[in-house]
């Protein structure tokens, strides 16, 4: 099992835009592709306006398809294009991967 972590550097006033982008509509997107979310959050001091998530792959293939297919999506360009009509809501995105170890046992 991959684990991704991606945090979101979102822009300034802009973090209720992404969460509820991604509360109607990304999340139902992503598991029509594949993309599993398992954990949220939010930066507790709100002057980073940093979001965090994890995404569960099979593997680095299997996640690059699933992203690939995920951006070509027609319903996605659209709704990226509606919700960034005041700007984007995204200034900067990382992309932390990560694996289980041996010695202990994540739930």
């Amino acid at each position: 099992m991959l684990y991704e972590l991606r945090v979101y550097h979102v822009n300034p006033g802009k973090m209720r835009a992404i969460q509820d982008r991604f509360k109607d509509y990304v999340i139902d997107l992503f598991m029509k592709h594949d993309l599993k979310v398992t954990l949220f959050w939010e930066e507790i001091d709100e002057a980073n306006n940093r979001l965090y998530y994890v995404v569960e792959h099979a593997n680095m293939k299997m996640r690059n398809l699933n992203y690939d297919r995920f951006r070509n999506d027609p319903e996605w360009i659209e709704l990226k294009r509606i919700t960034e009509l005041d700007g984007p809501l995204v200034n900067k995105q990382e992309s932390i991967f990560m694996k289980n170890v041996s010695f202990f046992e994540n739930k």
